[in-house]
């Protein structure tokens, strides 16, 4: 059985009945994954999330998967209109959301039409069975129901009637007509933390954090969380527990965190690192959307932010933060940054730092707007017109955004550039404990500010440090560092507009330069190699936890393969050329069509083996060993 597992560790327990609690038998397992799935309207991103802050809490280590419908008002009951939400607990460190759920809830025939076929054998099913009438399943395309067609056999079927038990508990809420049935996402809650042995207290106390200003919802919620979780005590359906024991993790204190929180905390603390205040501009756009949220609580940090009325308004806005001495972002999805690609020019000519986040979707256009890819590098690395080069570097988990965010704003400041850094759908909206870092350990980030004349009497704005190449950062109004900005080429030293094409040339090459050079200022690249393996897998941005765990699924299985994650992707760290050469086969794993296997193909002529997909899925890890073994001919 294929096992999404750290190959550092032990391989886990097997699942197996380990004792009753009250007469229940309890299943003890090492992980389990569990998927949440319904109506767009039925509270399923709400109630999984609820579950993953209890599991938190409790201790196990975890990784979710939310996925929405692309349209914002999806038709209700139909197979496009379903949410769903997957998460993985368990007692080790894991990587992933896990491939297969062995507990689905299916709250209409639309989610178990499209969520069964991923349910393990003998997963377990919670149904609610009085959403199967004959409309719904029409609008599933069931010909039959599917509760009596066989359909279910080889499952474990708990059919439950949650409408007629929500209602009955939020009876005296205040809660009436149509708004009733709202909480029952919150009886499936219940149920699911009875069944797992979970508490309700964390949940009962977010509820009334929440809704405590509106006290009917308050009291509604919470009635059906505590209906659901009595449900499972008494009904004789259900006669087990699961167990999963917390996580053993290395001692500090976590927290669960997104990859849009996390990279926001980053910009925040690059803020405090550097002693710039931090200026975001945004037009609101998924899934990038929720880090204009997550700053603007922050203000107590110094923290500017401004929702623009377009994307082009945005990034000037930053890059006019940028001139004035700010550590200027601006942050958007593929159709943004193809929007911003000017002024991101303009600030490459201008040499201005600035970090432009681009959180990935499923493109081209509008394309799948919920749904994860990686199909934004090229634009990302040449999507400018002219000679623009600029650093791009990726995130690859949701808490290594905040790492991520923090080296953007370090090599943008330090080198006088604007910095593209990639996130995607998956990173933004999954989550993952993440142990906070001992602050003081963090790197001061040093500012290339210019503080008076650098020619006599004279400043020169584009007079270079010799080591990076970066001019210095003169802020308006500071007496003596008057200077000329704008997109006209420059006169190399003193600034002034040029069509000299000598010095065109020369301005283009160094700023080139500049940018080639960051490569001397990054970490290697790190082998993952044990066994002196022939074949190396690489990974960049959110396919880490997939190819990672696949890759030791591979090794389990008896296959030499090693393993390297690409952070850099422009210019690429100073041993790629070694590392490559010391492999006979090279597989990249991406959620597009070989885009980094073409740039790896480009720079440095070695042939790759491209695995790519555009599904709008992040990869499974058993996608990832089954395409290793079959490369290992095994």
């Amino acid at each position: 059985m294929d096992s999404d597992h750290n190959p550092v560790n032990p391989l886990p327990e097997a699942p197996g009945v380990t004792g009753t609690n009250g007469g229940v038998s309890v299943d003890r397992t090492d992980r389990m994954v569990i998927r949440f799935a319904g109506d767009s309207g039925d509270g399923m991103q709400l109630a999984g999330n609820r579950f993953t802050d209890a599991a938190a809490i409790f201790g196990n280590d975890l990784a979710t998967l939310p996925t929405f419908p692309a349209e914002i008002r999806a038709p209700a009951g139909t197979l496009p209109g379903v949410s769903s939400f997957q998460l993985q607990i368990a007692d080790w460190d894991i990587l992933t959301p896990g491939d297969r759920p062995g507990v689905l809830v299916a709250m209409n025939p639309a989610a178990l039409k499209v969520h069964l076929r991923d349910l393990r054998e003998d997963g377990i099913l919670l149904i609610n069975e009085e959403a199967f009438d004959e409309r719904n399943l029409h609008k599933a395309g069931f010909e039959t129901n599917p509760l009596e067609d066989g359909t279910l056999t080889g499952f474990d079927v708990h059919r439950v009637p949650m409408e007629t038990l929500t209602k009955e508990a939020v009876k005296g809420s205040g809660v009436s007509g149509r708004a009733v049935l709202r909480s029952k996402n919150f009886l499936a809650l219940g149920l699911l933390l009875w069944m797992f042995g979970r508490d309700t207290k964390v949940t009962a106390d977010w509820v009334r954090k929440k809704f405590g200003r509106i006290e009917p919802v308050m009291n509604a919620n919470l009635a059906a969380l505590k209906a659901g979780y009595n449900y499972g005590i008494t009904t004789e359906s259900f006669a087990r527990q699961i167990e999963v024991r917390p996580a053993t993790l290395p001692p500090g204190t976590y927290t669960n965190v997104n990859g849009n929180a996390a990279l926001s905390w980053g910009l925040v603390a690059a803020s405090v690192l550097s002693g710039l205040p931090l200026f975001y501009a945004s037009y609101p756009i998924t899934p990038a959307s929720e880090i204009l949220h997550e700053l603007v609580r922050h203000r107590n940090f110094g923290v500017k932010t401004f929702q623009a009325e377009d994307e082009i308004a945005a990034a000037g806005a930053a890059l006019g933060a940028a001139f004035a001495g700010s550590l200027a972002v601006t942050g958007t999805s593929g159709p943004g940054l193809s929007l911003k690609g000017e002024t991101i020019s303009l600030a490459m000519i201008t040499e201005m730092p600035m970090i432009i986040v681009d959180v990935q979707r499923g493109g081209p256009s509008t394309g799948l707007p919920t749904k994860p890819e990686q199909s934004d590098l090229f634009l990302a690395v040449w999507g400018r017109h002219g000679e623009s080069p600029l650093p791009v570097i990726a995130a690859s988990s949701p808490s290594d955004a905040f790492e991520v965010a923090i080296e953007a704003a370090r090599i943008a400041v330090k080198y006088m550039t604007p910095v593209i850094l990639l996130s995607d759908g998956y990173i933004a909206t999954g989550s993952e404990p993440w142990r906070l870092p001992d602050i003081a350990s963090l790197p001061r980030l040093g500012v290339p500010f210019a503080t008076g004349p650098n020619a006599g009497d004279k400043f020169l704005p584009y007079l270079r440090d010799l080591q990076t190449m970066s001019r210095r950062w003169a802020i308006p109004g500071m007496p003596g560092l008057e200077h000329r900005i704008g997109g006209l080429e420059k006169e190399e030293g003193t600034g002034n507009v040029s069509y000299d094409p000598d010095n065109h040339q020369l301005m283009t090459d160094i700023r080139a330069w500049k940018v080639a050079n960051i490569a001397n200022d990054i970490p290697e690249v790190e082998v993952d190699d044990p066994d002196g393996a022939d074949l190396l897998v690489l990974s960049w941005g959110s396919t880490y936890s997939a190819v990672k765990a696949g890759v030791g699924n591979a090794r389990r299985k008896g296959a030499k393969v090693a393993y390297a994650r690409i952070r850099y992707l422009s210019p690429f760290p100073p041993n790629m050329p070694t590392v490559l050469s010391s492999y006979d086969q090279v597989l990249i794993p991406e959620m597009n069509n070989g885009q980094l296997s073409r740039m790896v193909k480009a720079e440095f002529v070695r042939p790759v083996i491209s695995f790519s997909k555009v599904e709008g899925v992040p990869f499974k890890f058993g996608e990832i060993s089954a395409k290793i073994m079959e490369i290992a001919g095994r």
